[in-house]
């Protein structure tokens, strides 16, 4: 018998002795687990028992599989991993170290992993069905889930989680990297204590909730913070003053669902400090916007593009999703609303960096505004075809409107363009 066979024997064994009338402990589900394996191995004895090493190895599988994620457990305590993506029972790829591999394990059947999806949506008050076959939901330590089922997925349900490392990011980690250099992380440092507004923009897996979280981290600790997420995945440290806020999935009526615009709505009348939007994606841009340029000063968000004039016209065409207005009064409300874009790339080397850093300026003509301050350079060296090699740039400009810096008490000559 393989250990396909054999762990779903066992596991129907377990199942078949837990007492479903009482909330049994893990210690009884552990102790039930041993005698099982006990037992199988002592009928297998006069062929081919089962060894100590293969008793815990089954032992830790059966017991994952009742009470954990299944196959799951081993992959999410791999911090090494940073996306496993499931593709029906028999399919698991994970990414490592930048590289995309198949896993060699799997779920033993379609309705095993249909449970496991259940249990992760059950655990942040989330549904998922063939009625409502999509769903955007998180793991406890904040792991961002994406779940597809039947009809829309016609191979299995797909499930992609995107995972969140247990030690923070910080930034002296990501100079450390080559992410970004010392001096554009001190001038941002900087807009960020002088409460300018900070949009991250990138592609799919770029880093921007990452670089959100670590840019959090120069917020005074005295401030009051609002967050605002699709599915709470932030992680702000060391502020006590702080709300998290998270949209609320519409009932099976279809009724009763509270989305980002209404939260924004209602964060400002928490008294805010700050707002920071774990990412725009479409008609709530306008309400962002909105709140911006009624004093709320200092707030974060992110949202996809491929550069920084790319969100500025994205940011357009979001706000006319949720209200008909003038293009001209779009264009103003996000030239006097943001103040600074930060691009973020995944580049071929799998290496995440920040491309650019411009200034948003004022809405003339017709067009935006932008004041390029870091751009990144591509060095002529190494492999074209797998290696980068370049560093983020001082463009030669500076900063145009040092209004908000001089306000907080800090002066021009605090932020450093380059190495003195």
């Amino acid at each position: 018998m393989d250990k396909g066979k054999v762990l779903d024997v066992l596991r129907k064994r377990v199942i078949d002795r837990i007492d479903v009338t009482k909330d049994s402990s893990d210690d009884d589900v552990w102790q039930i687990i041993d005698e099982e394996l006990f037992r199988f191995s002592r009928d297998r004895n006069k062929g081919s028992p089962i060894g100590i090493q293969e008793k815990l190895i089954y032992g830790k599988e059966i017991f994952d599989s009742i009470r954990g994620l299944d196959v799951l457990e081993y992959l999410l305590k791999d911090d090494e991993i940073t996306e496993i993506m499931i593709n029906g029972p028999n399919n698991i790829f994970i990414e490592k170290n930048g590289e995309i591999n198949q896993f060699n394990g799997k779920f033993t059947s379609e309705e095993r992993l249909r449970d496991v999806i259940q249990q992760i949506v059950a655990g942040v008050n989330r549904r998922v069905n063939e009625t409502s076959p999509i769903v955007d939901t998180r793991l406890k330590d904040g792991s961002r889930v994406n779940v597809v089922l039947s009809p829309v997925a016609l191979n299995g349900p797909v499930v992609t989680i995107r995972k969140f490392g247990s030690r923070p990011l910080t930034m002296d980690r990501l100079i450390e990297i080559g992410a970004i250099n010392k001096i554009a992380a001190d001038f941002l440092k900087i807009l960020v204590q002088s409460k300018y507004n900070l949009f991250i923009c990138g592609g799919t897996g770029s880093g921007k909730t990452t670089f959100l979280n670590v840019l959090s981290n120069y917020i005074p600790v005295n401030e009051r913070i609002i967050t605002i997420e699709d599915s709470a995945e932030l992680k702000i440290n060391g502020i006590k003053n702080l709300v998290s806020l998270e949209v609320k999935q519409e009932n099976s009526e279809g009724e009763n669902g509270i989305l980002i615009r209404d939260l924004i709505k209602s964060s400002l009348r928490m008294r805010p400090d700050r707002i920071i939007i774990g990412e725009v994606r479409g008609e709530e841009a306008f309400d962002l916007l909105s709140a911006l340029n009624t004093g709320h000063d200092g707030s974060l968000s992110t949202g996809h593009a491929n550069n920084s004039k790319d969100m500025l016209k994205r940011l357009e065409t979001m706000v006319l999703m949720g209200i008909d207005m003038p293009l001209d009064g779009i264009k103003g409300q996000i030239a006097s609303g943001i103040d600074i874009i930060i691009h973020l790339s995944r580049l071929r080397d799998k290496t995440r960096r920040v491309m650019e850093i411009v200034e948003v300026g004022e809405y003339e003509s017709g067009e935006i505004k932008i004041n390029p301050i870091f751009q990144f350079h591509e060095e002529q060296e190494g492999n074209r075809q797998k290696d980068v090699f370049g560093e983020l740039r001082w463009t030669g400009n500076k900063l145009n409107n040092p209004g908000k810096l001089l306000a907080a008490g800090f002066n021009e000559e605090d932020l450093k363009y380059r190495s003195e």
